[in-house]
């Protein structure tokens, strides 16, 4: 259901967007999503194809992955997310409240928890097309 929200978030955004714009139809939105949301792409392109307006009846949907990346606040040591190296129950916690990650990921050269998530969490509009 995580999807769900996501996609409602995603068409008032870009609803917002197309207003500022003058848009009177859109016909494709670009959202970037960080790799620690761990979104079902299918369920949100699913979601998005059921909640949209009028005005984005024809609008697809396309979705760019951004890799997390972390950054040790200990030693600086920096690394990529690797989610087949949690169990599923920590993707899971992960996946619902990104900011929980810091229980359930360790920096990979010293064990600290204390890291900070450089990129790839959180989800943005990128770009509408559409007709003025």
């Amino acid at each position: 259901m995580h999807e769900w929200a996501l996609a409602e978030a995603v068409l008032a955004a870009a609803l917002e967007a197309a207003e500022k714009e003058k848009l009177e139809g859109v016909s494709e939105v670009r959202v970037k999503v960080g790799e620690l949301q761990q979104v079902d792409t299918e369920i949100l392109d699913f979601a998005f194809s059921q909640l949209k307006l009028e005005s984005f009846k024809d609008a697809k949907l396309v979705v760019e992955i951004e890799k997390a990346e972390f950054r040790c606040r200990v030693c600086g040591h920096s690394w990529i997310f690797g989610k087949n190296k949690i169990d599923k129950d920590s993707a899971e916690a992960i996946h619902f409240v990104p900011e929980v990650a810091h229980v359930y990921i360790k920096c990979p050269n010293c064990g600290s928890p204390d890291f900070e998530i450089v990129k790839g969490r959180g989800i943005w509009l990128k770009s509408l097309k559409g007709v003025k």
